[in-house]
């Protein structure tokens, strides 16, 4: 049950009106947060910050063959750079949440009398204006920041000043949005328009005559066969961008999105066993395997691609190669030894570390340099025998083994090189339970647990289809869409991190939530998200990085000599989490990281050592090693080896701005002067679809926002095996997998407080307390752990003190997310997106009843509050299927336009028709229950765009009677008022 909070307690009511805005942060106690979550889920009676995104940068650009001279050093010299940054800003702390929100819009020609439309690329023209106009008009109290975009038809618009971390700037949102819609149209000409939509459908579907003016198709920096250089925007690092990627990777980009199956679709006649339906049945959806179509190509050629399901308990790619890494258990075999201190690096001990563990699941891979050891994903080392080779020490395990004895315990160590017996060191006897230890009772567990999972392994082979694809060949097709992008400024480097981590999970989410893409190159796609085009459209891996044996010779000067094997193109899901898990008990500080690293994390391992050495610790070590692992693209003349190290950025920007994950991690810039703003550490989220109006934008920015407000406040943990949120970036492309499909999400956001590990006991949650009533999950409706049949090690005692709570904070909630937890306090499922979003049992309260008990807690003023409510109302219908994704939209409005033959083709007047539609809407001119609902948009009108001056020059006769006439035919007052009157009395009595 979902009822959702409006303001239910009067005297909270009674008190807005007098209030400052709610800060959107703060402290929860336990019995609090609970009552909040049984008022929810029971149904009852400033200037100083700007948001840099990305690096644009005035120069000339070095040709490729040219810059691969200087690729090396640039290498270097940026973690050199991030080394001085780490030093210099590492400390800071207190900063104050500041956000903001970019949006990206495209610029149309419409040509009425042939129903053509066409890329109108005038949007540097445009741009210069608009800025011109926001200076002049920088007196007023909101105002827009326009720079330019890939296209040369696009450009984006930030809010001139940040969000704050106050409740009532959630309505500046939409506020700020509406009003650079209207700035923006002030600018274009009678017969252009700039609809919010994620892509321009007939994109290299027109030949030279796609844009205006006409561009030939072709040229030297993209050599493509749709679309010609001169769409891409004129900033030289736009096009140095685009050839370098493919000089890098040897060939063009290569795109192929599944194309949409219809009834007359031409490239499925000729095969045979395909229905409109789909291949994958009810059960499951299609997966588009974007980045993996190396082997589809070669066997099948650019009008094919290799699809999959999403049913399967594995998720391959089209290759066969798993996506997570290798499992192993630890299992010390020697008398006395209870497992192994980590490693810095080969053969260097961390003596304070606590685990892992015999009987411990890590996960990890072999150094292919460095035989006999594996690299950790916590960015530690361990070997796998000892030196002599006669004592084994980690045993390969299914990767679907999970370890069942995680309760935690506290051991010392006898020796540099084991964790020590019960004897020594620290009394072992203050841990629970107890773990089995001799050789005999290790090697039965590991049969036991993969037994356990050997009942998935029929599911583990997937069923691959040949499906018609949708080719492109160009950066143009990906970089050329459209999105929604929030950046936070966190109070801290480890807040951000914390926020990296959390919003990666929901990054697939939000995507599948506000998906907008399902036109591509004049077709209907399969897909219906823009996120795999983008990212195999800046794929710039050679061969022998992408798995494929032949290929060019390595070559020396290009990162890992093009040889190390890389699993994603540079736009992608993150690789690694980054959050370190501090606590004051340090041996817990990897605690949460081995369990959910769980896929490949390529790194250059000079570049890890020498973090290392500099005092950074493993984890953003291995971040920062991963991400270059790529090479810059574009370096400009005179500012290589002339870019100053301690005081400048720009190598390691040059590198961090070209790596487009999911969520970005951004360190505070350098201040080249006194006078500069101070600019915290940041966390950006990318993942979402541009929406057709300012209200659906509006919804999902403030969305986001409270979530990390919530998350932070209520201490929750979202984490799951990135191997899982790879599988919901796939998932999320589906076609309308907002309603059909389902995502892996954690089931426990908060820790348990009793029967914490779950070993076959009941155990209760803050969230099944709020359910049952007070306390009532310890009496009624407990759940069995999903292990409680495992006959496996029971924990024993009972509750200790040091779960007390403490002014009202829990043990568990204040170590969160680093408790040890078990099997089922970490555990994850399949939920529907109806389930993420409104609940699931009474363990899984849902996103939205935790929103709303977190606007509660800060007493949220009732504008805020009414406009948050329209908000969440809008989400939960859109999650719960009675409205629509906007791609689910566009779809229907192509198949249903009179023009469609049912071919899956997009003519020139459904394109047309569609984007005059899509502008109406936006603009509040055309109404769309389907997917709006009862939400009706206020028209947008260019006229209200500036501020009017109140003037007093005096006005000359003509233009008086001309004011006056106008208005002499108007009602009086009187009149009005007493029709008024009239009117609302009727309306009484009705």
């Amino acid at each position: 049950a979902t009822a959702p909070l409006r303001c239910s307690c009067s005297c909270l009511d009674n008190a807005r009106g007098s209030v400052a805005p709610a800060p959107l942060s703060g402290m929860l106690i336990n019995h609090f947060l609970s009552s909040l979550l049984q008022a929810v889920l029971i149904p009852s009676a400033s200037s100083a910050f700007t948001l840099q995104m990305g690096l644009l940068k005035v120069g000339v650009p070095q040709p490729w063959d040219k810059s691969k001279k200087n690729l090396n050093y640039v290498r270097e010299a940026g973690v050199r750079q991030f080394i001085s940054t780490y030093e210099r800003v590492k400390d800071l702390k207190g900063d104050e949440l500041l956000w903001g929100d970019e949006i990206e819009y495209g610029i149309f020609v419409l040509d009425e009398q042939n129903k053509k439309i066409r890329l109108s690329l005038r949007a540097k023209e445009i741009m210069d204006n608009l800025n011109r106009n926001e200076a002049f008009h920088s007196y007023e109290s909101e105002g827009c920041n326009w720079v330019p975009e890939y296209g040369a038809w696009m450009i984006e618009a930030t809010p001139s000043r940040p969000y704050t971390g106050y409740s009532a700037d959630l309505l500046r949102v939409e506020r700020n949005m509406r009003l650079r819609r209207k700035r923006l149209l002030t600018e274009l000409r009678e017969n252009e328009i700039a609809p919010t939509v994620a892509v321009f459908p007939l994109l290299g579907a027109m030949g030279d005559d796609g844009s205006v003016p006409s561009v030939q198709v072709g040229g030297p920096v993209t050599e493509s066969d749709y679309i010609g250089d001169g769409i891409i925007n004129p900033h030289p690092r736009f096009a140095a961008l685009s050839a370098n990627i493919r000089k890098r990777r040897g060939e063009k980009v290569n795109i192929r999105v599944p194309l949409f199956h219809d009834t007359n679709t031409p490239e499925y006649a000729e095969l045979t066993g395909l229905t409109p339906s789909g291949c994958c049945g009810d059960e499951s959806m299609l997966l588009w395997r974007f980045g993996k179509g190396d082997v589809s190509r070669e066997k099948y050629g650019d009008g094919f691609v290799i699809v999959g399901c999403s049913n399967s308990a594995k998720e391959f790619n089209d290759e066969g190669d798993p996506m997570t890494l290798q499992k192993w258990l630890v299992n010390v075999d020697c008398e006395g030894c209870k497992g192994l201190f980590y490693r810095s690096a080969p053969g260097v001990i961390v003596a304070d570390a606590d685990w892992p563990r015999n009987g411990d699941i890590v996960v990890g891979s072999e150094i292919p340099d460095v035989p006999g050891w594996i690299r950790l994903q916590n960015g530690y080392y361990l070997p796998i025998a000892s030196d002599d080779g006669k004592i084994t020490f980690l045993h390969a395990v299914s990767t679907k083994t999970h370890a069942k004895n995680q309760q935690k315990e506290i051991l010392g160590s006898e020796t540099p090189l084991f964790r020590g017996t019960a004897g020594g060191g620290r009394d072992s006897s203050l841990g629970r339970g107890s773990l089995p230890t001799s050789p005999s009772q290790l090697l039965e567990l590991k049969a036991a647990l993969e037994t356990a999972v050997s009942s998935l392994s029929n599911d583990e082979a997937k069923t691959f289809n040949v499906r018609p694809a949708i080719h492109m060949d160009a950066m143009a097709f990906g970089m050329g869409c459209c999105c929604l992008q929030i950046t936070f400024q966190a109070t801290d480097m480890d807040e951000s991190r914390f926020l990296f981590d959390q919003l990666a999970v929901m990054a697939p989410v939000m995507m599948a939530l506000t998906a907008s893409t399902p036109l591509l190159r004049g077709r209907i796609a399969d897909t219906d998200c823009r996120w795999g085009i983008i990212s195999e459209c800046v794929d710039d891996r050679r061969p022998a990085e992408r798995g494929r044996e032949d290929g060019p010779e390595p070559d020396p000067e290009v990162a890992g000599k093009g040889y190390r094997r890389l699993y994603k193109s540079r736009y992608d899901s993150i690789s690694t989490y980054l959050f370190q898990g501090k606590t004051e008990e340090s041996h817990m500080s990897n605690r949460i990281l081995n369990m959910y690293n769980d896929i490949p994390v390529p790194i250059d391992e000079d570049k890890y050592r020498e973090l290392r050495e500099a005092g950074i610790d493993p984890l953003l070590s291995q971040h920062i090693a991963h991400i270059f692992v790529r090479d810059p693209l574009v370096i400009f003349e005179g500012a290589i080896e002339e870019v100053d190290d301690e005081t400048q950025t720009e190598h390691f920007e040059s590198i961090q701005s070209t790596n487009w994950q999911s969520v970005r991690w951004k360190p505070p810039p350098p201040r080249t002067g006194p006078n500069d703003p101070h600019i915290g550490w940041r966390t950006e989220f990318r993942s979402m679809e541009i929406q057709l109006t300012d209200f659906e934008n509006a919804a999902f920015t403030t969305f986001i926002t409270l979530l990390t407000r919530v998350i932070l406040t209520f201490d929750l943990n979202l984490y799951i095996p990135l191997s899982r949120v790879d599988a919901n970036m796939q998932r999320a492309h589906g076609r309308d997998a907002a309603v059909k499909g389902k995502f892996f999400f954690r089931r426990h956001m908060a820790p348990l407080e009793k029967g914490d590990d779950g070993f076959g006991e009941q155990y209760v949650s803050m969230f099944s307390t709020a359910v049952n009533g007070k306390n009532g999950g310890m009496k009624k409706g407990l759940m069995p752990t999903l292990h409680s049949e495992d006959n496996l090690s029971k924990l024993n005692g009972s509750e200790s003190d040091s779960s007390l709570f403490e002014e009202g904070v829990s043990e568990k909630r204040r170590v969160a997310p680093n408790a040890s937890g078990g099997a089922e306090e970490n555990s994850y499922e399949e939920m529907t997106m109806a389930e993420i979003m409104t609940g699931k049992g009474d363990y899984f309260p849902g996103l939205i009843p935790l929103v709303y008990a977190y606007l509660d807690h800060i007493q949220c003023d009732s504008l805020t509050m009414e406009r948050m409510t329209k908000y969440l109302d809008f989400i939960q219908k859109r999650a719960t299927g009675q409205l629509i994704t906007p791609a689910t939209w566009i779809r229907n409005f192509v198949r249903n336009h009179e023009d469609y033959n049912f071919d899956s083709v997009v003519t020139d007047s459904i394109a047309y028709d569609l984007m005059v539609a899509c502008k109406e809407i936006g603009e509040g001119k055309r109404a769309a229950p389907e997917l709006l609902g009862s939400v009706e948009i206020k028209p947008v009108s260019p006229g209200d765009a500036y501020a009017k001056k109140l003037e007093s020059k005096r006005v000359n006769n003509g233009h008086i009677i001309s004011l006056l006439e106008r208005y002499s035919a108007r009602k009086t007052f009187k009149e009005t008022n007493a029709e008024t009157q009239t009117a609302e009395t009727m309306e009484y009595y009705i």
